[in-house]
């Protein structure tokens, strides 16, 4: 099926029908309805009626409607007893026609929660056996960023997506604690380790992050840590961060500061000094000697700078230029 035949939108017929003639879809990416936003759709919908006719179509065979957009509409006007609804029925969509038209009707609307949205690209992605960022997005009117967040949020184990759809939205742990974490697991010397196991990590993170231990205090600490291992691979010293990182991990008295490995910190430092010592190279190479000749505290900054570099050139023991 292509693209635009999936992302194509069939012309609705308006009409009325019974509320308990409509179900739920089954494959609604919005699957988390927190009690505040419907209670104060429940009051709008009490006072002035469902201005908005709910989206829906009928299955082959089936004496009832399924709800293409408009759930939340419907599950307030079951709750207050309404005898028939407003609707526009459109015909049956494919399975990839369904998820794609939800992804369009909500794209302008406030976003889902992110690990709903996932579950359901997975399933446009089995289904039509595309990976793709750049397509998925076109397809779903997603941002590629997302699709790629929703991507990594799809790797984890079933439990924590459970964590993710919490009903109780001061239970449910947030996608992007998941998202932050994703490059440490999945991290090739860490994977590879002896005393690796995903779940006691990812477990292990969980409760630090919630309990504020080991000097976790936000989901960009992950980060930290993430730098800490790049720094050292680069120095030569992976093996001993990644060693600190099983401490980290079984032990709550270890720091996230106590990945930093000396030699790490310092071949970072390097790298950035050679970086701005190069900046600096390359701008005083073109700059114009005639132009700047009376400039006097540039050249005595210049003068100074240069007595700098043989100091510490001779307290290197390189010869200086």
């Amino acid at each position: 099926m292509s693209i635009e035949t999936a992302a194509a939108q069939p012309r609705p017929k308006p009409q009325t029908v019974e509320t308990n003639k409509l179900r739920a879809n089954p494959h609604n990416p919005r699957m988390l309805f927190d009690e505040d936003p419907m209670e104060t759709l429940k009051e709008s919908i009490a006072k002035v009626g469902i201005l908005v006719p709910l989206t829906v179509y009928r299955a082959e065979g089936s004496q009832n409607f399924t709800i293409l957009d408009g759930q939340r509409r419907w599950t307030c006007a079951t709750a207050l007893g309404m005898p028939e609804v407003p609707i526009n029925e459109v015909p049956e969509p494919s399975l990839t026609e369904n998820i794609v038209t939800m992804f369009q009707i909500h794209k302008l609307r406030k976003d889902w929660e992110l690990m709903p949205t996932a579950l359901k690209l997975g399933v446009l992605m089995d289904h039509l056996d595309e990976r793709r960022d750049n397509v998925l997005a076109s397809l779903t009117g997603l941002d590629t960023a997302v699709v790629g967040r929703c991507k990594k949020l799809l790797t984890f184990e079933d439990k924590y997506h459970d964590m993710m759809l919490h009903l109780d939205p001061k239970k449910r742990l947030q996608a992007d604690l998941f998202i932050e974490m994703y490059p440490i697991v999945t991290d090739r010397s860490v994977v590879k380790a002896g005393w690796f196991n995903r779940i006691d990590m990812i477990d292990a993170f969980i409760r630090k992050h919630m309990e504020k231990l080991s000097g976790f205090k936000a989901v960009t600490d992950f980060r930290k840590i993430k730098a800490y291992l790049t720094a050292a691979r680069k120095a030569g010293r992976e093996q001993e961060t990644v060693d600190r990182l099983r401490d980290l991990v079984y032990r709550d008295d270890v720091l996230i500061s106590d990945l930093e490995v000396d030699a790490a910190r310092i071949h970072s430092t390097a790298d950035g000094l050679v970086r701005s010592i190069v900046r600096l190279r390359n701008d005083l190479m073109a700059l114009d000697v005639e132009e700047f000749a009376a400039e006097d505290d540039l050249w005595k900054e210049i003068e100074q700078f240069v007595q700098a570099l043989r100091e510490k050139l001779l307290a290197a023991e390189r010869r200086p230029v």
